[in-house]
């Protein structure tokens, strides 16, 4: 059934026909959902390219042309999705039903939401006759849930032509609000931390499993995870979260709250997060750098003690940490009992660019006066990591109110994943102004 030509006035029923490709990566198969955008552009009067390494796998540029008089700018946003496999749903996860006002199924969030909020904007403007100062140009990759190679990476490494120019982008891992004591704040991601995946590798002893066997390869597997379980990595203060944590420490001054200024005292911040609870979770990541078991594999049968245990790591990094400073800060955790080496490591710059910053917050403030803008730093990682090797800063802006006592961040990746409609229009609105700020 073809979309209506005003679809972009209804972001919530452009999000329910995304959600119904199934682009669930691995294999990603993203072509249908790109070629369904690629109608909608072409039939609005843009010239798209499809570009990319596999016919299956093709990212999308359209390039509205401003007039000259500005910088242009980028939209980016991915359409493959993790698994929804194994989850128990409310709503079936692909079927995109509108119910409790909300959009349920994967990719709501992440990130087909963000994908419909900053498609409907690029649509209206061209639909308005908008003409912008600067050129706005969308890129709808594929790849991102599993490494980007096909995606981002691919487009920077070989058509890095196409992002000439630009110097800001708007993409994924910001926007969203969140319930903070009396406040109600907004993320603007504006950094990123830094994929340091590793593997450890155990050795004991062989024997048969009707022998006792202590000290052996799954002792020390025991050991290492003892200890990832009972200790943090060391603190560490990063400028962007020092100043969230500032801003919101003002904020909540003001309405009488304790302080949070406690966290940015290394000697203090884990009994300051330890005493904070729950509400104090979304700052561990921030100020650590972390790492988690994964993947264990060893042994091949029920009978014969293995002699080597393999353990994979999800390390993730603070910006400008290195994966050396990994090895350091995780060995004084684990000691040295165990081999390990870096199986990925995607290094990316130390210091954002905040040249966007205010004029994104301005945006974001007119449209809910009570809320407050913070910068923001994602815990995990996205495509921004690529287009930053061509000198992009990409801001996390995808502005959503989230109703009060929903923890909609936990659906991501999970089970119920939904976007509230209403949040879907605000953030359409406010995407659209700041496509028209940002380029002044």
């Amino acid at each position: 059934m073809p979309a209506p030509s005003d679809i972009h006035n209804r972001p919530e029923e452009l999000l329910q026909r995304l959600i119904r490709f199934d682009t669930t990566n691995p294999p990603g198969n993203e072509a249908e959902c790109v070629r369904y955008i690629d109608g909608l552009l072409k039939a609005a009067g843009f010239d798209t390219l499809l570009v990319g390494d596999a016919p299956e796998r093709p990212n999308l540029i359209a390039r509205l042309e401003g007039r000259g008089e500005a910088a242009p700018l980028l939209l980016q946003g991915h359409v493959d999705v993790v698994t929804a496999a194994n989850q128990t749903w409310q709503h079936p996860p692909f079927q995109a039903e509108i119910a409790d006002g909300f959009v349920w199924g994967r990719g709501a969030l992440d990130m087909k939401g963000g994908v419909a909020m900053m498609l409907s904007a690029f649509l209206r403007l061209k639909a308005e006759g908008t003409v912008p100062p600067g050129d706005i140009v969308l890129a709808v990759l594929a790849d991102e849930e599993a490494g980007g190679d096909h995606g981002a990476k691919y487009l920077v490494k070989n058509h890095p032509e196409l992002f000439e120019g630009i110097r800001y982008a708007i993409g994924e891992g910001g926007g969203f609000s969140f319930r903070f004591g009396p406040a109600r704040f907004y993320a603007v991601n504006v950094a990123e931390k830094r994929m340091c995946w590793m593997k450890a590798t155990l050795r004991g002893p062989r024997g048969h499993g009707s022998f006792p066997m202590r000290g052996g390869a799954m002792a020390k597997l025991g050991r290492l995870l003892t200890a990832l379980d009972g200790n943090r990595l060391p603190v560490h203060i990063t400028p962007v979260v020092r100043q969230m944590i500032e801003t919101m420490a003002s904020a909540l001054a003001a309405a009488g709250s304790p302080s949070l200024l406690e966290l940015l005292d290394p000697a203090l911040t884990d009994a300051t997060l330890d005493a904070l609870g729950t509400p104090g979770e979304m700052f561990d990541a921030l100020l650590h750098n972390t790492v988690n078991a994964t993947i264990v594999r060893g042994g091949d049968k029920i009978n014969v003690i293995p002699g080597e245990i393999a353990l994979e790591m999800d390390g993730r990094l603070l910006p400008g940490f290195t994966s050396e400073d990994m090895l350091f800060e995780l060995r004084a955790v684990i000691g040295e009992e165990a081999e390990i080496e870096i199986v990925r490591h995607d290094p990316g710059p130390s210091d954002p660019d905040m040249g966007l910053f205010d004029t994104l917050c301005a945006v974001l403030k007119e449209a809910d006066p009570e809320g407050i803008p913070v910068p923001y730093m994602v815990s995990g990682i996205t495509d921004a990591r690529f287009f930053s090797r061509l000198g992009i800063q990409t801001y996390g802006f995808l502005p959503m109110p989230f109703p009060e006592g929903k923890d909609l961040i936990s659906t991501i990746h999970a089970a119920d994943e939904r976007a509230p409609v209403e949040g879907l229009r605000f953030g359409t609105e406010v995407i659209y102004k700041a496509l028209l700020a940002a380029a002044k």
